[in-house]
């Protein structure tokens, strides 16, 4: 899953959760588990957000590491593209 699909998926599960809170649900329990499951990926999501913002072309000093290489990688972007 990449950053957008995170940012989708958190969106999709606070509507859940809302749902199951507030809503027809009516099971708190359940709301609860679907808003921490929607943090993490909205975390994920930030997360590779944040990373999608460092060069990873060498042009910046310790910027063209094999981490920041492998956030690309994970975030499932091909070198010299942006997300």
């Amino acid at each position: 899953m990449n950053g957008p699909q995170h940012y989708r998926e958190a969106e999709w599960l606070v509507e859940r959760a809302h749902h199951f809170t507030y809503g027809d649900g009516a099971n708190p329990v359940v709301g609860a588990a679907l808003a921490a499951e929607a943090q993490v990926h909205a975390t994920l999501a930030l997360a590779a957000a944040t990373a999608m913002q460092a060069a990873v072309d060498g042009s910046e000093p310790g910027m063209g590491s094999g981490e920041f290489a492998a956030w690309y990688e994970v975030a499932g972007v091909k070198r010299g593209e942006r997300g």
